[in-house]
């Protein structure tokens, strides 16, 4: 009796077999199931001809076509300890900033920064609140607090970590970081995989399976690991990022200039005559938790302080910044007296309850110490984070003051809310998240668009009486 072939082993055939840049030939499959140390899935590992042929066509890409960054300018001499702690440095915040931030985006904070704090031990005598400034605008302020944290912890140690190892056990720095850092500053020779290096290594081995679970990750970095160049492991991992980021690209791949494309069989699969498949099915879309609808109220309140300097008249515009909680969302940083709402309670009456509520908790009595102007709606503004959508209803509140800002300041200290007054002329200097920015500039727009109509009524009405 014949026996029928296993159809596990049968596609394992079919993926074992070499792709060439135009065809995969066919084999027939065995009737027999085949040994497991006689066949290699092709997602499984670079044999050691495909691994060097990858390495080289990468390097010699690279040397001719790398960017040129201000965290790949080298220092001196490459064994100099101090060139190396700073190179080590350099690569650590370009590499901190670039998580979740276009390059381009990225180039003019982190000039800005070493300006700053050239040296990790520069870094480590900062606040958090400087940081916090310095980092307004790139988003996902999380890294900025470990940047922090980790600077103070190897200054406290008393010299920068040299290897991936040593490297983890700093605050803040993973797998990707420490790999990034210790491969390119001090050529150790270990992986390092991010957004890019996936979708590069996906399409080279076709591998299918879902990039975000563990073992496809794992699987990943044990490729990537197998394609490091023991004598240029940094130029190599920074030639596959390049890769992924100008040549292999999620959307419109530009195969035709690619270093690796005789060796990539996504490609091979594609330029296959009944083919449906493309080089962009790899790796596979993941499809993204649905982010949740959130509702806030947010009172953007503009004091007007009243002074006498050298026999003058002056009037001040001050703004009241509330901090968030250490922990969790956004932690530490400053923003526009904020409170969540439930959707039913969006509505301007049940907003500004549940706002009056919440000032309440930072005692400051507002019928006594402030004088109410006007209270108006600005708008609404959808804020978009990684996992939800934000949707803030802001109004204006204008006060004057009664006593001196002095002495509100004074009453707070005892309050479990931390706040304070920020004069308008250093809002635009001050570390205010993208969302609470915007809210900033729409306020500025709305009262410009109030002032514009004031000062255009009284003509108005000058030329009905002329007329």
């Amino acid at each position: 009796m014949d026996t029928k072939p296993n159809p596990q082993t049968s596609t394992q055939l079919r993926r074992s077999t070499r792709l060439t840049s135009k065809r995969i030939p066919t084999i027939t499959p065995s009737s027999q199931p085949v040994p497991k140390n006689k066949t290699r899935d092709i997602e499984d590992c670079f044999s050691q001809d495909e691994a060097d042929s990858v390495r080289a066509s990468l390097l010699r890409w690279y040397d001719i076509n790398q960017r040129e960054l201000p965290w790949r300018r080298k220092h001196g001499c490459g064994c100099a300890g101090d060139a190396k702690e700073r190179r080590a440095y350099e690569v650590w915040v370009s590499e901190v900033m670039l998580q979740q931030t276009r390059v381009a985006t990225v180039v003019a904070y982190y000039n800005r920064w070493m300006q700053r704090w050239p040296t990790v031990h520069c870094l480590a005598t900062a606040s958090q609140e400087e940081v916090n400034e310095m980092w307004s605008g790139l988003g996902y302020y999380r890294r900025a607090r470990y940047l922090l944290e980790g600077a103070k912890s190897i200054a406290k140690e008393g010299r920068f970590p040299r290897n991936a190892t040593e490297l983890r056990g700093v605050p803040g720095i993973g797998n990707y970081t420490a790999g990034a850092v210790a491969s390119i500053a001090f050529n150790e020779a270990v992986p390092v995989v991010d957004g890019n290096v996936v979708r590069v290594i996906s399409r080279l081995n076709a591998i299918s399976s879902n990039p975000k679970d563990s073992s496809t990750v794992k699987h990943i970095w044990d490729l990537a690991g197998q394609l490091v160049d023991k004598s240029r492991p940094g130029d190599l991992n920074q030639a596959l990022m390049e890769l992924g980021a100008t040549i292999c690209m999620p959307k419109n791949p530009n195969c035709i200039n690619c270093p690796v494309s005789d060796q990539c069989r996504a490609l091979s699969l594609s330029r296959l005559e009944t083919s449906t498949i493309k080089v962009t099915d790899f790796p596979p879309k993941v499809i993204k938790s649905k982010q949740r609808l959130e509702f806030a109220a947010v009172c953007v309140i503009l004091v007007q302080n009243d002074s006498c300097e050298n026999q003058k008249h002056v009037t001040e515009n001050f703004y009241l910044l509330v901090k968030r909680p250490e922990k969790g969302l956004l932690a530490g940083l400053w923003e526009f007296p904020m409170v969540l709402v439930a959707e039913r309670r969006t509505g301007m009456e049940s907003r500004r309850k549940e706002m009056d509520e919440y000032l309440k908790n930072l005692k400051l009595d507002f019928g006594e110490e402030f004088n109410l102007v006007s209270r108006e709606e600005v708008g609404e503004y959808l804020h978009i984070f990684s996992h939800i959508r934000l949707r803030m209803h802001v109004e204006l509140m204008l006060l004057t003051t009664k006593g001196g800002l002095n002495q509100l300041e004074n009453q707070g200290q005892d309050c479990q809310v931390v706040w304070k007054f920020v004069h308008d002329s250093t809002m635009e200097s001050t570390g205010l998240t993208s969302g609470i920015r915007k809210v900033y500039n729409m306020t500025q727009e709305f009262r410009s668009k109030q002032m514009s109509t004031n000062t255009q009524e009284p003509k108005s009405k000058l030329k009905r009486m002329r007329s």
